[in-house]
């Protein structure tokens, strides 16, 4: 069995975007004892319970939303962490917003700080864009999922987070209001959404 150096080791994290798991790297017949040298050398970074990266390795664009995608291959990134990233709330999230298919095992992760919403399968599939973060594929609702989900979720993130990204959303060129009630239809909230809308529109 081939003996994999340091040096084959750090080939196999950056042929896998420079970051993966204990169990992965093992997989690739790394030894235990060769990854905790690598980390004892200052080599490998640990970000994670069994999560490492490569110390020299670039920063993320978004370090959070990779992180997550890369232990969680289910999660999609939601909510206020989805505003955010198009581009469509004023609030700075603190945690970072997923959705996972009703009955998946409950996640636990140390950091960063999870908000997880359960979805029925119809409404956690719809709407799902694949991004390419740092070359991580990242799974993030479109904007108007995303609006459609925050009037669903009201109770937890409040009303005017929104409002103000329904705003945003009807703002944006190309915008078509048909788009946004589809996806209030499969999250039963169409009644709620369409009188905002009526007012922007």
């Amino acid at each position: 069995m081939e003996v994999i150096t340091v040096d084959k080791a750090i080939k196999l994290f950056k042929q896998n975007h420079s970051i993966m798991r204990t169990s992965q790297s093992l997989s690739l017949g790394i030894a235990p004892k060769t990854l905790y040298k690598m980390r004892d050398e200052g080599i490998l970074v640990r970000v994670d319970r069994g999560l490492y990266r490569l110390a020299d390795m670039p920063p993320f664009d978004y370090p959070e939303l990779v992180l997550v995608s890369k232990r969680f291959s289910r999660a999609v990134i939601s909510l206020i962490s989805a505003l955010a990233f198009h581009g469509m709330t004023t609030r700075i999230p603190h945690q970072v917003y997923i959705a996972l298919p009703r009955g998946t095992k409950k996640t636990v992760l140390d950091y960063p700080p999870l908000f997880i919403i359960y979805l029925s399968e119809n409404r956690y599939l719809e709407g799902i864009e694949i991004h390419k973060l740092n070359d991580v594929p990242v799974q993030i609702y479109n904007p108007e999922k995303t609006v459609a989900d925050c009037f669903a979720f009201r109770n937890k993130i409040g009303i005017d987070v929104a409002t103000e990204a329904l705003e945003q959303l009807v703002e944006r060129s190309g915008f078509q209001a048909e788009n946004v009630l589809n996806y209030a239809r499969v999250n039963k909230v169409e009644n709620v959404i369409r009188p905002y809308l009526e007012t922007l529109t």
